[in-house]
């Protein structure tokens, strides 16, 4: 199995700088940016959440405000070619999932570093991914990780 160059790279965006950095580590391992795949997953809202007890957040203007968000981050950053997507689910398990619907052979994710009780309360996308990929995950540690 060659390490070099990938043929599709799954690659979870938040539109943190830590993204952004996955993008870029991602785009070094292709041959084309179109087989750098930029997916970002919104949770569902569920029916205690403030906005869709009132009535004053629609999932579809949310999904659209996502989606257009995403574009604008993808032309910022100059991430032109590369594929983008949105989706509504479990971050983790959407992303495993849409890495083996292509058939990606890798997932490059950036990790927050999120420990102690942030962690508990937040989880860990970057673990759940690891456990339900179906292709090797790369985990980028943060820059400014001690």
């Amino acid at each position: 199995m060659s390490w070099l160059p990938k043929k599709s790279v799954v690659v979870p965006i938040d539109f943190s700088g830590e993204s952004k950095r996955a993008v870029e580590t991602a785009l070094e391992l292709v041959s084309l940016p179109e087989q750098v795949h930029a997916i970002h997953v919104m949770f569902p809202l569920d029916i205690v959440s403030p906005g869709a007890a009132w009535g004053a957040v629609d999932e579809v203007e949310r999904e659209n405000a996502a989606r257009s968000h995403t574009q604008e981050y993808i032309k910022e950053n100059n991430f032109t070619g590369v594929t983008v997507l949105n989706r509504v689910g479990d971050p983790g398990t959407e992303i495993a999932d849409y890495a083996l619907s292509i058939n990606a052979d890798l997932i490059v994710i950036p990790s927050h570093g999120y420990h102690g009780i942030k962690r508990a309360l937040l989880g860990s996308v970057a673990e759940r991914v690891i456990r339900h990929a179906h292709c090797p995950v790369l985990v980028l540690r943060r820059e400014d990780a001690e």
